[in-house]
């Protein structure tokens, strides 16, 4: 069981989380916070959440400032993780110098904010598929084609090609009539061949070794 602490200054954001989360059986929100500041008094008050999911923007402490707190007195390895309305890429950057594992956005699917907590649960990083599909657009590829050794199966690379367009764990599951597990499971297998550390670096990485358009 993943222990959450959410942090979300509109309490029926919190409540849509909560019902998100803990209907999936594998997530419990043991804690609520309006804002970072009460966020950082119940971990330093017992509170032991695995994942502090918070957003950017709250009153008193912001989302980035919580961030910035727990990497300074983080000797429980709890992750920070934002979930918020703002996609500049600027805002990203800077929540990941802060100390987060995880970047999303508030219109992402369900399906998506589970696989992403559980993802960054198991010491990895994570940006919502949008949100990376967007920032790679931006991304200028000097470097050039490197030489690629990583072999995708042919299902793996049509499970690329969809997570690359957008698409969300389910959406795949049920474009390739598969289960939503079984895409987690090719998501996750190729991370591991591509030896990078989430979706995003899978799709930057497939598209520098042109393994899709």
């Amino acid at each position: 069981m993943i222990k959450i602490l959410l942090a979300e200054d509109h309490q029926i954001v919190r409540n849509g989380i909560r019902n998100v989360l803990e209907g999936g059986g594998d997530f419990q929100v043991i804690a609520e916070a309006s804002n970072g500041k009460e966020a950082l008094q119940l971990i330093e008050q017992g509170s032991s959440p695995d994942i502090v999911l918070a957003d950017m923007n709250m009153p008193e402490m912001n989302g980035i400032e919580l961030a910035e707190s727990l990497r300074q007195i983080n000797d429980r390895q709890i992750k920070t993780v934002m979930l918020t309305m703002f996609d500049n890429e600027n805002y990203v950057w800077d929540a990941f110098n802060s100390g987060v594992h995880g970047y999303l956005l508030k219109n992402i699917s369900s399906e998506e904010l589970t696989f992403a907590l559980s993802h960054i649960h198991h010491n990895n990083k994570y940006i919502c598929s949008d949100l990376a599909i967007r920032m790679l657009s931006l991304t200028n590829h000097k470097t050039g084609i490197t030489d690629c050794m990583v072999d995708f199966s042919k299902r793996e690379t049509e499970v690329l090609s969809l997570i690359a367009q957008g698409y969300t764990n389910k959406e795949i599951a049920d474009k390739l009539f598969t289960s939503r597990r079984t895409v987690e499971g090719h998501r996750q297998t190729m991370i591991n061949k591509a030896n990078v550390r989430n979706s995003a670096e899978l799709i930057r990485f497939a598209v520098k070794n042109s393994l899709i358009d």
